[in-house]
């Protein structure tokens, strides 16, 4: 039986999912030691306020518009602001989390290289939250905003930054909120193809403006997420798909289309045998 082979149509490679108990190792790991590492850039209260100031002349230097008016647009209602304040203290680890794990079970492939743009994101962002501590807006009296999460709740952070356990407050820089929430969409419209998938880019949108509004980021802090998450992007290129072939029956295939007879062949054939006539002869002759 005839077939004949053609590349795949787009399936999931599980060839290429990692182990799952390696991954929630790794994944584990990866977060102690960022968990860790900020903790270390704890304590630099006069340089992180030093900065502060430096952030914010910088950002009027360059004409961006101040974090002020989104907030105001947020205290609007109590409400909205409430809203903000839960989207930001319990969106931004469960949806990364379900992220990774739908493309570990779908999109094993994109998984992978998405795990690895984190990875290097995150790192990146370690090391500028330790050579480069930076305080708030909320905390920075020049900037005149209110810290919405301590007044309308719910709240992640202690009331006073020198005895936070559990959080590093003068890590502003870069915002691993709008980080990871860029690379979440960007890893949705790059392994999906529905014409729907640019949608996911209202997340990073909509990410933005809360952690701006509620005075926890500067522009500049997802400006800089955004350059490193580009750099990662640019370094770490998403793994080829293995090549595989479906084989088509040839019952399946149409069939070819049977040669014309060619004019010196129906020549050579000789004039065509003539229809027999009826001969009927006539009554009067």
């Amino acid at each position: 039986m005839e077939s004949r082979t053609e590349p795949a149509e787009r399936e999931p490679d599980t060839s290429v999912r990692p182990p799952l108990v390696r991954e929630l190792l790794l994944v584990v790991g990866l977060f102690l030691v960022y968990k860790f590492g900020r903790q270390l850039a704890n304590g630099h209260t006069g340089e992180a306020f030093h900065n502060a100031h430096r952030v914010w002349d910088a950002e009027r230097t360059l004409r961006l518009p101040g974090e002020g008016a989104v907030q105001d647009a947020l205290l609007s209602g109590d409400t909205l602001i409430h809203v903000a304040n839960t989207y930001y203290a319990t969106v931004h680890f469960p949806a990364t989390l379900l992220f990774l794990v739908w493309l570990y079970l779908r999109r094993p492939r994109h998984y992978v290289w998405t795990r690895r743009v984190l990875a290097a994101l995150t790192a990146a962002a370690l090391v500028l939250h330790l050579g480069f501590p930076l305080a708030p807006p909320r905390m920075l009296d020049a900037a005149h905003l209110v810290d919405t999460a301590q007044v309308y709740g719910p709240s992640v952070y202690a009331a006073k930054p020198a005895t936070d356990t559990m959080a590093n407050q003068f890590a502003a820089m870069p915002s691993l909120h709008f980080g990871w929430a860029l690379m979440l969409a960007i890893g949705m419209i790059v392994a999906t193809s529905t014409r729907w998938r640019w949608l996911w880019l209202l997340h990073p949108l909509l990410t933005l403006l809360v952690i701006v509004g509620t005075a926890n980021h500067y522009w500049l802090d997802a400006f800089v997420a955004t350059a490193l998450l580009g750099v990662a992007l640019a370094v770490i290129r998403l793994p080829r798909p293995a090549r595989s072939l479906v084989v088509r029956r040839s019952g399946d295939a149409r069939p070819e289309p049977e040669p014309r007879a060619t004019a010196s062949a129906s020549a050579s054939a000789g004039p065509l045998p003539r229809t027999p006539e009826l001969i009927t002869s006539g009554a009067g002759q």
